[in-house]
């Protein structure tokens, strides 16, 4: 049964859309495509929360938290460890999170700090062998919760939904830029 909160419609062309988003949404624009782009960013948001409470929900269930589990799986990817500066740029989260963050892995055997050959003065985090146990014993559990996501989804709507969203990705870090750069929009 879907939540209260959420009760989609389809619009004359069979689109879902969220009345309660639309009717909030509209109180920042003059009508047009505005109301699209708004409401567009409300169904982001959306799909956002859904995907990440169900990821919450397979990483707690296994005693880690989200953003442990984003460390931990960009060390299962990663040759070899990769800087804490490097893990927060990739996260988008500060150095001290990710110390946390790897504090955490450290102690529950998931991950280790070791010396980076090319600074000395640096340390890499690295996963151990319990790490990627931990990631093929959850392989599975999320294999079968993003498929349950992605239901009803074709090979080439999956293309287009990942290109669309890398694209508001890099629309975001072309504005972070630009105000960095300017101090305006």
């Amino acid at each position: 049964m879907m939540n209260e909160v959420h009760k989609f419609e389809a619009d004359a062309d069979g689109f879902l859309h969220d009345p309660r988003a639309r009717a909030s949404m509209s109180q920042f624009v003059d009508g047009g495509d505005d109301l699209l782009t708004f409401e567009a960013a409300a169904a982001v948001r959306t799909a956002y929360l859904a995907v990440e409470r169900i990821r919450a929900h397979g990483a707690q269930g296994r005693g880690l938290s989200t953003g442990a589990l984003d460390l931990l799986v960009r060390l299962g990817g990663a040759e070899t460890g990769i800087s804490i500066g490097e893990l927060a740029r990739a996260a988008g989260v500060s150095s001290r999170n990710v110390t946390g963050l790897v504090d955490t892995l450290e102690r529950d055997g998931l991950a280790r700090r070791v010396p980076d050959p090319e600074d000395r003065r640096s340390v890499r985090a690295e996963i151990t062998p319990a790490g990627r146990a931990w990631i093929d014993a959850f392989r599975k559990p999320s294999q079968l919760a993003m498929r349950s996501m992605f239901t009803g989804f074709t090979p080439d709507e999956l293309v287009v939904f990942r290109d669309l969203c890398l694209r508001l990705a890099e629309n975001q870090h072309r504005l972070a830029d630009h105000l960095r750069k300017n101090g305006t929009p």
